[in-house]
């Protein structure tokens, strides 16, 4: 009998239907501690990399066939659709993403283009090509979320405190609509394009939500937010929402138009499913918990699959993504107790 990705333990839990085992997929489990990847990334620049549509598919395909995980995730980075339009930056190894002449008028946001699929053509090759090798697994497209991409943006690269950016929230409001505004079209732009390619669901990620309060968060980010998962949801596919510090923001979060609310490692998954509604929820085990011994790990991973039966669905995760120096053989234990732990206590999920 062939699988279908629509009908893969992965998606039918995204969906809140029943499943034969929690599904299981971990962030940036695309590449960072698998010794393949590293070969196959020797002298190739990251946005280099994200562009080039067979080592893409390569790079995603890694994780599936070493750990058997019950979805995809497209190897991509936040930044890329900036890239991909014009916009003059660069991934600094041991720093991040670096852009040349940050946004400080409105002039400078007008001078960015709009995303349309001529400008990563790249993309729809590749993710065509996955959906052929994957089969019945799902591919989980990707994209930057607002309030993070306009940080890079106004800093100029990473920052601690986001000063400049906040400084241009509260100070400069139409500026601050406006790059917002163009920042959300081309996400939104970005997951359609993958999407419509084969993509089987999408992940909106947050890396700096954490910095801002519910009411800012709410005000001035959210409608946001909410405007490139509306687009998404037009097309049919489950959507994933995930910040890092964010568990004040969960509940919005989950009202910006999330199918999925992914939790990071800092809230009890019980706490969050409390909050985020009638929604299904990806996470949580605390990235570091790899490094532990494995039996330590597997009975925290336990922990959070008996709390996750509470939630209209739940997707295992990570807190975060996957740490650079993780023995990727841990990964390997963990997936395999995750899909075999409802079969071996004898319950239903």
């Amino acid at each position: 009998m062939v699988v279908t990705p629509d009908e893969s333990v992965f998606l039918r839990a995204a969906r809140g239907e029943p499943v034969s085992h929690t599904p299981v997929w971990f962030m940036r489990q695309a590449g960072r501690s698998l010794p393949e990847y590293r070969k196959v990334r020797e002298g190739v620049g990251m946005l280099e990399s994200c562009m080039d549509p067979e080592l893409v598919v390569e790079i995603t395909m890694q994780p599936v066939r070493r750990y058997g995980v019950d979805a995809a995730i497209f190897f991509s980075d936040i930044v890329l659709p900036l890239k991909a339009v014009g916009v003059d930056l660069d991934i600094v190894a041991g720093v991040g993403p670096v852009v040349a002449r940050p946004v400080r008028t409105l002039a400078d946001v007008a001078a960015i283009p709009d995303l349309t699929p001529e400008h990563v053509p790249f993309v729809t090759e590749a993710v065509g090509g996955l959906v052929r090798e994957l089969g019945g697994t799902p591919l989980i497209g990707f994209a930057g979320a607002p309030f993070t991409v306009a940080s890079y943006l106004v800093e100029g690269g990473p920052s601690k405190d986001h000063a400049r950016t906040k400084a241009m929230m509260f100070g400069e409001p139409e500026l601050w609509d406006a790059l917002m505004r163009k920042i959300a079209g081309i996400a939104a732009a970005y997951l359609e394009v993958q999407v419509r390619a084969g993509a089987s669901a999408v992940q909106l990620f947050d890396s700096w939500a954490g910095a801002l309060s519910p009411r800012d968060y709410a005000e001035l980010v959210m409608p946001h937010s909410a405007a490139v998962l509306e687009r998404a949801g037009t097309l049919g596919v489950p959507r994933i929402h995930f910040g890092v510090g964010t568990s004040n923001l969960l509940g919005l979060m989950g009202e910006a138009g999330a199918d999925v609310v992914g939790v990071d490692w800092r809230t009890p998954l019980a706490s969050a499913i409390e909050v985020v509604g009638d929604r299904a929820v990806q996470g949580n085990l605390d990235p570091t918990l790899v490094f532990a011994p494995t039996q330590v790990m597997l009975a925290r991973a336990a922990d959070i699959l008996d709390a996750g039966r509470a939630a209209r669905g739940h997707v295992f995760n990570l807190g975060h993504g996957v740490l650079p120096s993780t023995d990727p053989d841990q990964l390997a234990r963990l997936t395999e107790f995750v899909q075999g732990y409802q079969v071996r206590d004898g319950q239903e999920a």
